[in-house]
């Protein structure tokens, strides 16, 4: 994924888990071995990605990246969010 050239290296993060019974249905991703972009994410065990648990950071604050998710996991996920958000939750 390319970034565009901001004022601001400001980056929306969310919670990933492995424990499985905080998934909320409506809202978070599960990835698991099985999905073909898991061997890029750097995950060992099915996880969740927590939508619910978002939180914003500096980019200084990052120090790398353990993996990757597809592009289009990637805009599944932003129309979930968008979506979330519109229904006013």
């Amino acid at each position: 994924m390319l970034r565009q050239a901001s004022r601001f290296d400001d980056w929306l993060v969310c919670m990933v888990s492995s424990q499985m019974h905080q998934t909320g249905a409506d809202l978070d991703e599960i990835i698991s071995p099985t999905d073909s972009d898991f061997p890029n994410s750097g995950l060992k065990v099915t996880s969740v990605l927590r939508l619910s648990r978002l939180a914003v950071l500096e980019g200084s604050l990052l120090l790398g990246s353990i993996g990757t998710i597809s592009d289009e996991r990637l805009t599944k996920i932003r129309l979930q969010l968008a979506k979330w958000i519109s229904s006013g939750n």
